[in-house]
C-alpha cells in the first residue's frame, strides 16, 4: 500500500512529540470543515437506502445526472482499470499524469494496464493513443490546474479511438469553474468523461469516506458491481446530503479558502517559488526531505514528496495555528 499524508501517530512515534502538540498540515483537508448536523437516530438503526435524496441533491450540486456514491473516490480510483480497460490490448494502454496523487498509478500498475507517466505538456500527445488517460484538476501535488476547453479537446481526441478520459477533481469544489461534471452528460452513453469528486478535502469530511463517480450509465453501472451494495453509511449520507446542499456554506468557504491559500503562499514566499491550490501550497525545494524533517522536530507535519523534491503545506485552521507556523518557519530559516 502507497504511504499518504495524515499519519500523524506515526510522526508522533518517531519525533516523540505527544499528539496534542502537533499542528498537522500534511492532508490538505480543510481545517474548517461542513459543520455536521445532529444525526437522527434512525440512520443507525436501519440499513442505508439508496432511494433518498442523496443522489438528487448531489446531481444538483454537481451539475450531473444520476452521480453515483461511492466510499469515498478511492474505491473509484481502484475499480476504473478493470471497467475502462476491459478487453485492451494496446502496449500502452494507460496514460496518468506525474507527478499526481500516486494511487492512480498504483491502480493501472496492479491492473497490467502500464502506465504511461505524462507530464501537463505532453496530454494531447497521450492522447492520440492510450485507452485511458488519468488527470486530477487541480493537480496534487503541485497544484497545477487545466482549462476545461483543453480537457474537452484532450476527451474528443481520446474518443476517436474509444479512449478514455478521468478528471480526479478530489481539490475541485472549491474551483467550480474548472470542473468538468456538467460535462458528463452531453454524450450520453456515448461519452468518455469519468469525473471523480469527493467530501474528504473541500467540506473536511474525510472521516465519512463519501465520494462520488460522474460517468456514463455502463461506466456507473459497472462500477455499482464491483463495488457492492451500501457503499455509504446511512450516518455518512446523511451528513453528505446536508453538506451538498448548503450552497451558502459552499461560497463563505470559497472566499474563505481563497483568502487562506494567498496568506499561507505569501508566509512560504521567503522559500521560494510558491503554487498553490485553494487548499495547499507545494514548495519545490531541493532539500525537501531536510525541511520536512526540520519542521516535524518542532510539531508541525508536513507531506514529503521526493519525486519531484517538494513540501506540501495545508492551512493551519486557527490564529493560534497561524502564528505556530510562522515562528516555527522563522525558526526553521534561522535557528541562531
Amino acid at each position: 500500500m502507497l504511504e499518504h499524508g495524515g499519519r500523524l501517530r506515526r510522526a508522533a512515534a518517531d519525533y516523540g512529540i505527544p499528539l496534542a502538540d502537533w499542528l498537522d498540515l500534511s492532508t490538505g483537508i480543510n481545517p474548517q470543515g461542513f459543520p455536521v448536523p445532529e444525526l437522527p437516530a434512525e440512520c443507525w438503526l436501519r440499513l442505508p437506502e439508496d432511494d433518498d435524496d442523496l443522489v438528487a441533491i448531489a446531481a444538483a450540486a454537481y451539475g450531473c445526472s444520476q452521480p453515483l456514491p461511492l466510499p469515498g473516490s478511492q474505491a473509484a480510483i481502484q475499480a476504473l482499470p478493470d471497467v475502462l480497460l476491459a478487453g485492451a490490448g494496446e502496449a500502452v494502454a494507460a496514460a496518468v499524469l506525474a507527478p499526481s496523487y500516486g494511487e492512480h498509478a498504483y491502480a493501472y500498475r496492479h491492473h497490467g494496464g502500464g502506465p504511461q507517466r505524462v507530464t501537463a505538456a505532453t496530454l494531447e500527445d497521450a492522447a492520440r493513443h492510450a485507452r485511458v488517460l488519468v488527470l486530477c484538476n487541480p493537480n496534487n501535488p503541485d497544484a497545477t490546474t487545466f482549462a476545461p476547453s483543453r480537457l474537452l479537446a484532450v476527451a474528443a481526441e481520446l474518443a476517436r479511438h474509444g479512449g478514455w478520459l478521468v478528471v480526479d477533481e478530489a481539490f475541485g469544489d472549491a474551483t467550480p469553474e474548472l470542473s468538468l461534471a456538467r460535462n458528463v452528460d452531453q454524450a450520453g452513453e456515448g461519452g468518455n468523461i469519468v469525473v471523480l469528486r469527493s467530501l474528504g478535502k473541500f467540506y473536511g469530511l474525510a472521516g465519512a469516506r463519501v465520494g462520488f463517480a460522474l460517468a456514463p450509465p455502463q461506466v456507473r453501472s459497472a462500477l455499482a458491481e464491483r463495488i457492492g451494495p451500501w457503499p455509504v453509511s446511512g450516518p455518512a449520507r446523511h451528513v453528505a446530503a446536508a453538506a451538498l446542499a448548503d450552497r451558502a456554506w459552499q461560497e463563505a468557504t470559497r472566499h474563505r479558502l481563497a483568502h487562506d491559500s494567498a496568506r499561507l503562499a505569501a508566509l512560504l514566499a521567503p522559500w521560494g517559488r510558491v503554487e498553490r491550490s485553494a487548499l495547499f501550497c507545494w514548495l519545490p525545494f531541493a532539500d525537501a526531505a531536510a525541511l520536512h524533517a526540520a519542521l516535524a522536530q518542532r510539531g508541525v507535519l508536513t507531506r514529503l514528496f521526493d519525486a519531484p523534491s517538494g513540501v506540501r503545506f495545508g492551512l493551519p485552521g486557527t490564529p493560534a495555528e497561524w502564528a505556530r507556523l510562522q515562528s516555527v518557519l522563522d525558526d526553521v530559516r534561522d535557528p541562531c
